[in-house]
């Protein structure tokens, strides 16, 4: 293969207008979000300076996620998507809005930031799904696995640029400047939205009322193995290993003793990381069970090397293939959780797959805290490497179970 099929081949859902809005839009806002993000964890270390606080403020933003995100994914089946995000991108700008102006007049405690933290929580277990599940409808079903990694390609190329403009902005303007730029960031999305052309979205009918809808979801993925391993395995290493918004802050404070500096460094490399790793997964075009299971183990080895790194220099070396096996477990989890569900049932499996990997978050990101607090943030990396050394070698043996029962039929 050429490089221009190559290039075709690892670009080839931006071919279709909508999706490039799309693509545009969240390059701006992911990177917004990225920089509250930073700010958001400096403000609350700069409040208490602990780690167990840092991890609550996490575990307040994906509640809802973990409680509501059955229902929310309903919600996301039942309504048409593009009108769905206008409302949830704008509901994200006020609350980053708000948080903005109470750290600005100095004002801002840390009940303040919890409460807006779930906000955001509320919003985003109904965005989510949404997102997730208005992919296929702006690419079409043979283009999905392209346009999810494309898309993981924009929240790492995000985690990239906007740690760094944070940094700048903390060190020169404080930590406000942070939040206000996130707000206006989100109308990138909402402008993308109303650019879009609705006679070009492949068909999509929302799913009518009817009873039982929440448990029909829960059976549907009960029922598919495919969907079963796949959700066991981001659940348990959602819960443990996907904690770097606690773990990064903890590690450039504690473990090498620096700023906002050395965080932006940490999460700008790692998102380098996984923006090739989003652009390998593009151009190979491929998912499989046993693909997931091999990046998975690999995941965890990685963790593990970067756990036992001397020093911010190693690390800032460690984190980088890191991030590329990172944003490839999770493109391939997402387009094999896609592409295994019929459309009437997306939005339910989609919003199971948040909860998942976002909603586990309150029971993770505090357990990280704590296990930071005692032990050191390097415990708390073994620990995450331990759920994906787990996880990774049951998707390959249930794999390979499968390929022995068909010899033995053949």
């Amino acid at each position: 293969m050429g490089p221009t099929e190559l290039l075709k081949k690892t670009f080839g859902s931006l071919s279709g207008r909508n999706f490039r809005l799309y693509f545009i839009g969240q390059i701006i806002s992911n990177s917004g979000t990225w920089m509250q993000t930073i700010a958001q964890s400096i403000l609350v270390l700069h409040l208490t300076g602990s780690g167990v606080d840092l991890g609550l403020v996490s575990a307040f933003a994906f509640l809802p996620v973990l409680i509501f995100g059955a229902p929310a994914g309903l919600i996301a089946d039942r309504i048409q998507k593009r009108r769905l995000l206008l409302v949830t991108q704008s509901l994200l700008a006020l609350q980053a809005l708000t948080l903005g102006i109470l750290t600005q007049l100095g004002v801002v405690r840390l009940p303040m930031v919890y409460g807006l933290a779930l906000v955001m929580g509320f919003v985003n277990a109904i965005d989510n799904p949404a997102r997730q599940s208005f992919v296929e409808q702006m690419v079409g079903k043979e283009k999905v696995q392209n346009a999810v990694s494309l898309n993981s390609v924009v929240m790492n190329a995000a985690r990239a640029i906007g740690p760094g403009i944070a940094a700048i902005l903390i060190s020169l303007l404080g930590v406000a400047v942070c939040f206000f730029v996130n707000a206006l960031s989100f109308f990138a999305v909402v402008g993308a939205l109303y650019m879009m052309h609705p006679a070009e979205f492949y068909p999509y009918v929302p799913v009518a009322r009817a009873k039982g809808q929440i448990r029909a979801g829960f059976r549907y993925v009960r029922e598919s193995k495919e969907l079963g391993l796949t959700l066991g395995a981001v659940f348990l290493i959602g819960t443990l290993a996907f904690n770097f918004q606690v773990l990064l802050p903890l590690l450039s404070t504690e473990t090498f003793h620096g700023g906002a500096g050395t965080l932006g460094a940490l999460t700008s490399v790692m998102g380098v990381g996984a923006v090739i790793g989003g652009l390998i997964s593009a151009a190979i075009g491929k998912t499989s069970r046993r693909r997931l299971g091999a990046i998975a183990t690999v995941f965890g080895i990685l963790i593990l090397v970067l756990a036992a790194m001397p020093n911010f220099t190693w690390a800032l070396i460690a984190i980088f293939p890191m991030g590329a096996a990172s944003i490839s477990f999770i493109a391939l989890a997402n387009s094999s959780l896609q592409l295994n569900s019929i459309p009437q049932m997306r939005g339910r499996v989609m919003a199971l797959y948040t909860v998942a990997f976002l909603g586990t978050t309150p029971i993770g990101a505090p357990l990280v805290g704590y296990i930071s607090q005692l032990f050191g943030p390097r415990a708390a990396l073994v620990v995450g490497a331990a759920s994906a050394l787990v996880a990774g070698p049951i998707l390959l043996f249930s794999t390979r179970k499968r390929r022995v029962e068909l010899d033995e039929v053949f």
